[in-house]
């Protein structure tokens, strides 16, 4: 743990991480002003005391929008890593488990799942259904949970061979129990490390599903439509595309930072 808090780059991280929670959680203390609220005297400001990232075409405030739209982009890339972890975690381990045929079965599946691209398969899901955050959370998890698979089975393949798997086998345990008590528990180390290097990625997935304008729909402030906002106006209002630019890429950046943390952490022989 002090070789996780000496790495500078992983600290640096885990700050910025630690102040964008603070923003999802205290959005409406911290926010000057409503992310909805339309001022049509102060279209398109520029970066001010009274709005420090400026406004866009309706007079709304940036850095509230950035600030609001940050419980957005927080939630889709947690529970969509979560949905795609739970799935990941019951292929994963059975295939690792029984092997034979359903291992074959499992992972002929998977490599299919990987031959589509993701932004693709995601945009032909998404244009069947209603794009909403629900359904945006859903179809990203459903969609990238192939690797979690991948990893747990190779876990799995070696640890079923243990003494106190094999133990509990002779005791009588039952698959299920065994999968769940002892196989997940040990195989839990590379998940939680592509996890977390996956939730930035889900967040720019979300980013740019909403930027292409089949996300999360305005009103509801997210980082990706934020900066669709600004695409038009590239020209005479910079903020409107810098500012959560800026926001998406740092955050990406400090997931990316954290699970490079985790992995030399979990894997000391990775560690140069």
């Amino acid at each position: 743990m002090k070789e996780f808090i000496k790495n500078k780059m992983v600290f640096a991280g885990l700050l910025f991480i630690a102040v964008i929670l603070i923003f999802a959680v205290l959005a409406p203390l911290i926010a000057p002003y409503e992310p909805a609220a339309i001022d049509t005297k102060n279209v398109l400001s520029p970066p001010s005391i009274k709005h420090i990232f400026g406004t866009d075409t309706l007079g709304r405030d940036i850095f509230s929008r950035i600030v609001y739209g940050s419980r957005i982009s927080l939630s889709i890339g947690f529970i969509a890593v979560g949905i795609a972890v739970l799935i990941g975690l019951f292929f994963g381990s059975v295939a690792g488990y029984y092997g034979g045929i359903l291992d074959s079965v499992i992972m002929r599946f998977v490599d299919i799942m990987l031959c589509f691209p993701t932004l693709f398969l995601i945009l032909a899901v998404i244009a069947v259904l209603e794009p909403s955050i629900f359904n945006i959370m859903a179809v990203i998890g459903a969609t990238s949970w192939m690797g979690v698979a991948r990893l747990v089975r190779a876990e799995v393949l070696t640890l079923r061979e243990r003494e106190y798997v094999l133990a509990s086998k002779v005791m009588g345990a039952r698959a299920p129990w065994i999968i769940l008590r002892h196989l997940i528990p040990n195989a839990i180390g590379p998940v939680l490390v592509s996890a977390t290097l996956g939730i930035g990625g889900a967040i720019l997935l979300e980013s740019s599903l909403s930027f292409l304008g089949i996300g999360v729909q305005p009103p509801t402030p997210s980082w990706g439509n934020i900066l669709m906002d600004g695409k038009s106006t590239l020209g005479v209002a910079w903020w409107l595309t810098i500012f959560p630019g800026v926001f998406i890429l740092l955050t990406v950046l400090a997931y990316n930072l954290l699970g490079e943390g985790l992995r030399d952490l979990l894997e000391p022989r990775l560690r140069r």
